[in-house]
């Protein structure tokens, strides 16, 4: 079932790249919401009982939720992880970006509160939390994107490391089998994720498939011509159409589509 949603999910995501490339929100949400039902039943459920509970505010983006955190509001940068930008000042809208945010999202809905596992240090030089975050039932939601192909392991900084060899297996994996942002070649990078290469490879992926289908048409067109143009040893041009008598011994000179193509080349029909 997993692999259907899959399949339908980077399907959607390809063809509309293709056509719109500022838009990349292509996945629908019953789509995602069978992807993290899916995520759900399946997904290894982690003891929370020794993290700390805080109350969830919001998703902002797929790697970024917001908490209630000592009596203020704050945001929580999910740690070792990276998600493609949903609505950045300078990068914009990247591919798969709201896919992450979705289904991160999703993954929370329904979730008053969320139990947070620090590292060594709280928080990163923008002064927010950083954590590993596990939903209410123990599923790791950096787990989870890293599995799906929805994040990259990024921002390995001393002393915040527990969990990089764990995550990047999980990131292996998802290499491996080219799952979401690594089915474009070159798209994630050491840096982040290079738009101008995700449609650059999508393009040419959409033309090649383009080519391939105009040339299974004219094959299919070709193959559809089955009439058999056919000139005896008397000089006549005579065709024979699937059916008759002698069309399977009739070796054809010519090859039409229709009778009024073949009659309008100079040929009669076969008696028999």
């Amino acid at each position: 079932m997993k692999k259907i949603i899959f399949a339908v999910f980077f399907s959607a995501l390809f063809l509309s790249a293709c056509t719109e490339e500022n838009r990349t929100d292509i996945i629908e949400t019953e789509d995602i919401e069978s992807l993290v039902s899916s995520t759900k039943e399946n997904a290894k459920k982690y003891d929370v009982s020794m993290f700390e509970e805080y109350e969830l505010q919001d998703v902002i983006d797929g790697d970024t939720i917001r908490i209630k955190y000592k009596g203020s509001s704050e945001k929580v940068r999910l740690l070792l992880v990276d998600t493609p930008e949903t609505n950045h000042e300078t990068l914009g809208e990247q591919p798969y970006g709201p896919e992450a945010k979705e289904f991160a999202k999703q993954l929370l809905a329904g979730q008053d509160a969320v139990y947070l596992e620090f590292d060594v240090s709280y928080r990163d030089k923008y002064k927010r939390l950083l954590a590993y975050v596990y939903t209410k039932d123990g599923i790791s939601v950096q787990e989870q994107l890293l599995k799906n192909g929805l994040a990259r392991v990024a921002y390995i900084y001393e002393p915040n490391t527990k969990h990089v060899d764990w995550f990047n297996s999980l990131q292996k994996t998802a290499q491996n089998s080219a799952t979401g942002i690594w089915s474009v070649e070159d798209y994630v990078t050491n840096r982040g994720f290079d738009k101008e290469a995700y449609y650059a490879t999508t393009k040419e992926r959409h033309n090649a498939s383009s080519t391939e289908n105009d040339e299974s048409k004219n094959t299919n067109d070709h193959n559809s011509c089955v009439i058999k143009g056919n000139i005896n040893s008397k000089g006549n041009k005579i065709y024979h159409v699937p059916g008759q008598r002698d069309y399977e011994n009739t070796v054809a000179e010519e090859m039409f589509c229709t009778n009024e193509e073949a009659e309008a080349a100079g040929f009669i029909p076969a008696k028999q």
